[in-house]
């Protein structure tokens, strides 16, 4: 199974080389992905009547959905992780946030830098959260502060997608090299 990356009315998607999309995934329209992003299995970015920016070293884990609205597009910062599951529609992420599984992030709304959305939870239409916030909930509230050393902890999960990223891009250009040798019976 490939991903599939398709332009949409004259805009094409730009994938940074060292970006990592995963089998399943569909990229359509006006999408920038940078470098040591990863997109994983079934993700859905459609660009169709605004931009999406995904930043360096971010991941998409799979399922997430990234879409926009016709005066606002979705811009997700550096080294941001989306847990599986996620819906992100018309926002901004700012860098190093944790957006746990299957959370929603809606029109307008903006999550300041070093946050974590908790799992399941719901930032309403045009919601801010501050800077280093722990948010639960639907819709989802600001719990507390973070800590500087739960905030710096933030980046790491990104950077371990980064390592895994690269392991399941070679994962897979094995796979494909062994199933195209003349040497596999199936050939």
């Amino acid at each position: 199974m490939n991903s599939t990356i398709c332009p949409f009315l004259h805009e094409s998607p730009k994938v940074a080389e060292s970006a990592f999309i995963a089998p399943g995934v569909v990229i359509s329209g006006a999408v920038q992905i940078a470098e040591e992003a990863s997109i994983w299995y079934g993700s859905v970015l459609r660009a169709d009547i605004e931009r999406i920016r995904i930043g360096r070293g971010s991941n998409l884990q799979d399922g997430t959905i990234v879409h926009l609205a016709s005066d606002r597009g979705t811009v997700i910062g550096d080294y941001v992780t989306c847990g599986h599951r996620c819906l992100l529609h018309a926002c901004e992420i700012g860098d190093e946030v944790l957006v746990g599984m299957g959370a929603i992030v809606m029109d307008g709304a903006q999550v300041g830098r070093r946050s974590i959305i908790g799992a399941g939870s719901l930032i309403t239409r045009g919601q801010i959260i501050p800077p280093g916030s722990l948010v639960m909930g639907a819709p989802a509230k600001v719990i507390r502060s973070l800590s500087e050393e739960e905030q710096s902890g933030i980046r790491q999960w990104a950077e371990k997608y980064i390592q895994v990223a690269k392991e399941h891009a070679d994962h897979l250009r094995d796979a494909a090299a062994v199933s195209a040798s003349p040497a596999n019976p199936a050939n």
